[in-house]
């Protein structure tokens, strides 16, 4: 395996080249990856990993050298790769959305569809998920609770942030009579509110799936009552599809058909899997708003966005998605999955919940099972632990403590069972460090300070610091016990 320079030399240029901002994975101890093939990726000592977040991934190579070797240029030109591909897209879609805009990353997908959705009337306000996460661009930033609340800017007037639809840790939970309806009775609120105050809304923006709030499913029917909802204030329903389409649900090929064929979004982005990491994303959408977006008079051009090379390997991911029955294989192996975690979460009481569909599922660690006490630094241990294990794993969430998996779609069963098993073996470990029990004894600071946990992830805990209390409102308005171990946690992320 071909390096230009040794690991240290490595991080001593990534800090010296790279903004600090930039940050890695497992920085107290980070992983240089050198080669990967499938669900499996490689160290410089050629040391393997099993992959069980890096949701970029299918397996594209030739189709990108073949069309290299032949053209690459603009999307002005004439070319049969972006317009097969576009027919081959939509025809996964509901019939409406037939009219894509191309671009390289999900953050321009996200960025344009905002421009399509204040374009189409006129109107400008956006109402966002609490912890949303939809790119790195100052657009998105501003409707990126994830992100703006940990700045020092204010939350934009144009901004209206509605609470996670999570019905285990938020406001409306898994006894409420309808979840579905009161959280999008806060968004009718929202809507109602803006009204009074002059303001028009222009969308409503979420995952199907919310990764960054902790891979949380909303409830059946909440996207119906909110597209409802927004549709009454002349809005539109965007769905944010970048991590979580192309299959990785299983039963559907993108994440909003689990809600019923009652429930078409306006405008729907992708990015990440489209392209197994190749720089190619898209926005779809009904040809209405596409000739009202014409109709402005300002004509959408990207140097690459669709041109052939990125059209070509678009195509080859879907003739692989296809052809080895990817979605069937998160089907099976998510279930199989989701099946042996269950098993775990009746045998560990720090496992509080278990949530998620095909290969896109989390596990929600609690300090305590009816207090639902996030359980961060334990998170931090877990994934550290894990690392040693050569099993890649990150936590996310509002508190940090929700443990994701999202790994490639050729996963298998027996990673499946290779991942549980060594989740299990560690969680034995810590709890009976702690002094938890299948009671639910509360895990104190104090026997959290006797946890053997890493050098490294210790490190990475007090290394960032706890954010301040007032950046997550929901944390005191659903009554959780925050102490500083949940609060010190840094933020992994894919």
């Amino acid at each position: 395996m071909c390096e230009l320079y040794s690991k240290q030399d490595t991080l001593a240029l990534r800090r010296k080249h790279i903004g600090p901002s930039c940050k890695i994975f497992f920085a107290a101890d980070p992983i240089k990856i050198v080669r990967a093939q499938r669900q499996y990726m490689f160290d410089e000592k050629g040391e393997q990993y099993l992959d069980c977040i890096n949701n970029v991934a299918h397996e594209v190579v030739k189709a990108a050298m073949k069309q290299m070797e032949l053209l690459n240029t603009n999307s002005r030109f004439l070319h049969d790769n972006i317009v097969e591909y576009a027919k081959r897209l939509t025809a996964t879609l509901p019939e409406k959305l037939s009219v894509c805009y191309f671009t390289n990353s999900g953050s321009e997908a996200n960025d344009l569809a905002l421009r399509l959705a204040r374009q189409f009337r006129g109107h400008q306000d956006v109402i966002t998920l609490d912890h949303a996460y939809h790119g790195h661009l100052t657009s998105l930033i501003e409707i990126s609770p994830y992100k703006f609340r940990k700045g020092k800017d204010v939350k934009k007037e144009f901004v209206h942030v509605a609470p996670i639809p999570d019905i285990y840790r938020g406001k409306y939970r898994e006894d409420h009579a309808d979840p579905a309806r009161a959280y999008a009775d806060e968004v009718k609120k929202i809507i109602e509110e803006a009204h009074k105050n002059g303001r028009k809304i222009a969308a409503f923006i979420a995952e199907s799936m919310q990764s960054c709030g902790g891979q949380v499913i909303p409830p059946a029917g909440y996207f119906q009552k909110v597209a409802e909802y927004v549709h009454g204030a002349g809005g539109v329903f965007i769905a944010d599809e970048v991590q979580v389409g192309f299959g990785r649900v299983g039963t559907h090929f993108w994440s909003f058909q689990m809600h019923g064929e009652d429930f078409v979004p306006d405008i729907v982005t992708m990015g990440k899997p489209m392209g197994n990491g190749h720089p190619v994303a898209c926005v779809v959408t009904t040809k209405e708003i596409a000739e009202a977006f014409s109709n402005s008079g300002m004509e959408y051009f990207n140097t690459y966005g669709g041109n052939p090379v990125s059209s070509a390997v678009s195509l080859a991911v879907l003739d692989v998605i296809e052809n080895e029955d990817l979605q069937g294989n998160a089907t099976r192996v998510g279930s199989y999955l989701t099946e042996l975690l269950n098993k775990q979460k009746a045998k560990h009481p720090l496992i509080g919940d278990i949530r998620g569909v095909g290969l896109f599922i989390g596990i929600d660690l609690v300090k305590d099972p009816q207090s639902r006490t996030p359980a961060t630094a334990e998170a931090q241990h877990v994934i550290y632990k894990m690392k040693e294990k050569r099993v890649l794993l990150s936590a996310d969430g509002p508190h940090r403590n929700v443990l994701k998996i999202k790994p490639p779609m050729c996963f298998t069963e027996e990673d499946a069972k290779f991942l549980v098993d060594q989740l299990d073996e560690i969680l034995t470990v810590l709890e009976e460090t702690i002094g938890t029990n299948t009671e639910g004894v509360t895990i104190s600071e104090k026997t959290l300070s006797r946890t053997k946990m890493p050098k490294e992830a210790h490190m990475e805990l007090l290394s960032e610091g706890a954010p301040d209390q007032k950046d997550n409102p929901s944390q005191k308005k659903n009554g959780l016990c925050t102490d500083k171990h949940s609060l010190l946690n840094k933020r992994l992320k894919t």
